[in-house]
């Protein structure tokens, strides 16, 4: 058997890769040494039934050039018709239009495995992720998120039931978790704080991605608070008026009312967007507030979108659901839009943020909230407000659970700190029957003085006073130790408590238009500017 020619057989030059080809588009070192390649073996001469290989071991041999034969590609015609001189060039430009064409790998992603498990807390290693990560875990792909690390360890707490989860379970990091799905197609829908439907219509249409956690507006991108935002109840709208941007919080216990004054507020403020985030209430709740309050003709749902957190979901999920609910918001007001946020309950993301912080052995602080957990107030507060350069504003009405305005609570403490106002809802006015059952003296509205005008704020301040007075010589008058004529403003008060009663309180079903309100509080104060 004749030899085949050294250009056929020329083995690579020592220092180069033997075993990998050169990357595509590039013409070997050995070939550029060796010049033009030699003409290929006629496939005439191979025997029947023989390969390629058999043709060179058998001898070279060469066949004349000719045209592509009819229905024959490009490709082919460069490669078998083309002179030696040009079969380099056309190599290189088939080899160019191949990596064109070429998909981009996906980026690879290192997973871990299970090693420990502490209650809620997995435990594990070999996994590369950042706190704030969602992760798959087992075979049941049960989601999780890092929430710190320890010893070298990564620790992971459920965002979901953890069933079946056992030593060596595979942990694989989700590229696009710690993001939340935004868009116009959230409107009036219902979804979880991972953006998961609960209204049974299927995945949400979303058209963008926003960050769980951003950081807020810097001051000089905030615009002021000059505009007030109706709000349809008599009460706030004459007494505590509220601003487009404002950050207010109604503090309220259990059983006064809390939830039919959110959902008139829903029904009736004058907002673009609506987001209502109930957090850690309890199904039933959920889902009356849903079909009662998010269902009328006022408003109905077509503007509204709602992220439901049960009290059953992992602790995590309610940070997650209202910091879900703070960047729809943040997306909308980035429109432009005018976006009223209500947050039921901040009290209870609070909780959540704090069995997340003992889980991860962050020490205690304040009556056993570690600083974390009262630092979430602070960071959903300042998210809120309006942006200079899009026009939008974020209005924030958000609940805290809290028995005759407690000031040791360190949750109602720092709301108080970092918001614009609050409203109180007294049980005793609960108990007479007044809702909504607003402490008109224990409350305030910080921005009143910058969105009302001066006859407005006389009125009101007015009002207020003799509220107070009524107030605080209830007990007197009940025993009978007062005598009529010791005070004409007291008599004037006492006089005129009915009528400032019946200001107070609202029918559930009975919006009240702002400027009526305002006209009806000047005719009740009227008596008192004589007196």
């Amino acid at each position: 058997m004749s030899r085949a020619p050294s250009a056929l057989r020329a083995s690579p030059p020592e220092g180069e890769d033997q075993t990998h080809p050169p990357p595509l588009g590039e013409v070997p070192s050995a070939a550029r040494r060796r010049g033009p390649a030699a003409p290929r073996p006629s496939r005439s001469s191979s025997p029947p039934g023989g390969s390629a290989e058999r043709s060179k071991e058998d001898g070279p041999t060469t066949r004349p050039r000719s045209s592509s034969p009819p229905g024959g590609g490009a490709e082919r015609s460069e490669a078998e018709g083309a002179a030696p001189g040009q079969n380099s060039t056309a190599t290189t430009a088939l080899a160019c239009r191949i990596a064109a064409t070429r998909v981009p790998a996906l980026p690879l992603r290192r997973a871990g495995v299970v090693v420990a498990a502490d209650g809620a807390i997995l435990e594990a290693v070999g996994i590369s992720a950042a706190i704030g990560s969602r992760v798959a875990i087992g075979a049941t792909k049960a989601v999780g998120e890092v929430i710190g690390f320890r010893d070298g360890r990564a620790l992971v707490m459920g965002l979901s039931a953890l069933p079946a989860i056992a030593p060596g379970a595979a942990v694989l990091p989700d590229p696009a978790g710690g993001q939340v799905a935004v868009g116009n197609g959230l409107l009036g829908r219902v979804i979880d704080g991972l953006g998961q439907p609960l209204d049974g219509l299927g995945p949400p249409a979303t058209s963008a991605w926003m960050p769980a956690s951003p950081a807020p507006l810097p001051p000089h991108a905030r615009a002021r608070v000059t505009c007030p935002l109706p709000t349809g109840v008599r009460a706030i709208d004459a007494l505590l008026s509220v601003s487009v941007g404002q950050r207010i919080g109604i503090m309220a216990g259990t059983g006064v009312g809390k939830s039919v004054l959110l959902g008139q507020i829903t029904r009736w403020a004058r907002a673009d967007v609506v987001v209502v985030a109930l957090i850690g209430e309890r199904s039933r709740e959920i889902s009356d507030f849903i079909d009662t309050e998010l269902s009328g003709p006022a408003r109905g749902r077509t503007i509204t979108i709602t992220i439901a957190v049960p009290a059953s979901d992992a602790m995590l999920c309610r940070v997650r659901g209202a910091q879900a609910a703070m960047a729809i918001a943040e997306w909308h007001r980035a429109q432009g839009k005018q976006v009223l946020l209500i947050l039921d309950s901040l009290s209870r993301v609070v909780h959540g943020a704090r069995e997340v912080a003992m889980a991860r052995g962050e020490p205690m602080g304040t009556r056993g909230y570690p600083p974390s957990a009262l630092q979430l107030v602070a960071d959903l507060a300042e998210r809120a407000g309006g942006d200079r350069q899009s026009g939008g504003a974020i209005t924030l009405i958000a609940t805290v659970l809290a028995e005759n305005d407690d000031r040791a609570d360190p949750v109602v403490d720092a709301a108080r700190g970092v918001m614009d106002g609050h409203i109180l809802l007294a049980r005793r006015l609960a108990g007479r029957g007044q809702f909504p059952a607003i402490d008109l003296v224990s409350s305030a509205s910080r921005v009143m003085f910058d969105i009302c005008d001066p006859a407005h704020l006389a009125a009101a301040s007015r009002f207020r006073r003799m509220i107070a007075l009524t107030e605080e010589n209830r007990d007197l008058v009940l025993m009978g130790a007062y005598a009529p004529g010791a005070d004409p403003e007291l008599d004037l008060a006492l006089a005129l408590q009915p009528a400032l009663a019946a200001f107070m309180a609202q029918p559930r079903e009975q919006p009240a238009d702002p400027a009526d309100s305002i006209a009806t509080l000047n005719e009740l104060v009227a008596p008192m500017e004589t007196a």
